[in-house]
């Protein structure tokens, strides 16, 4: 699953602004700011958006002690 704070950081990564994700998940920019503000639960929005970001290059990292997190894909790699 992916936490708002991974959205957060995922479009920090790529410079984004939530107007940016919100034109590229074809998600209203409005629910792209209750999500990341957790005042919305997981569903079809958090499935486009994640999507929008895995396409434009950013990988989730699952949690394995360390904490969830996020990266840029590796050419050539997972996501890419």
């Amino acid at each position: 699953m992916v936490t708002s704070a991974q959205i957060r950081a995922a479009r920090g990564l790529l410079n984004w602004t939530v107007r940016d994700l919100a034109e590229r998940s074809g998600v209203h920019r409005n629910t792209v700011t209750r999500i990341e503000t957790e005042t919305t639960g997981p569903g079809h929005s958090v499935a486009a958006i994640r999507a929008a970001l895995e396409a434009a290059g950013v990988e989730f990292i699952a949690e394995n002690g360390g904490g969830a997190g996020v990266r840029m894909a590796k050419p050539g790699g997972a996501g890419a």
